[in-house]
């Protein structure tokens, strides 16, 4: 469960979420919607400090991670985050690292 961001990507973060270091982004499933590898259900985010990751990357100073309890929504998964332009917000793409 590796997390990636692209550079523009880390940008809008870090303009829309006001974050500074210290900060941190939580990944984790909704139900309703749609992903490239799940049916019903979507990815989510929120600015909060992290507890107990389970996968994180640090970039400037801001950690962006997955917790325990929803490791069920990215088993068998390294995620890579996207800006796109289309929908002036991030595009989260899974990737199989089986």
């Amino acid at each position: 469960m590796k997390i990636e961001l692209t550079d523009e990507a880390v940008k809008w973060f870090e303009e829309e979420l006001d974050l500074v270091p210290g900060d941190g982004v939580h990944f984790y499933g909704k139900v309703y919607g749609k992903t490239m590898v799940h049916e019903g259900f979507s990815i989510a985010m929120r600015k909060e400090k992290p507890i107990d990751p389970v996968s994180s990357t640090v970039i400037n100073g801001v950690s962006y991670y997955i917790t325990d309890s929803d490791t069920w929504f990215f088993a068998r998964y390294d995620l890579l985050v996207e800006y796109d332009p289309e929908l002036e917000g991030p595009k989260y793409i899974f990737k199989s690292n089986e």
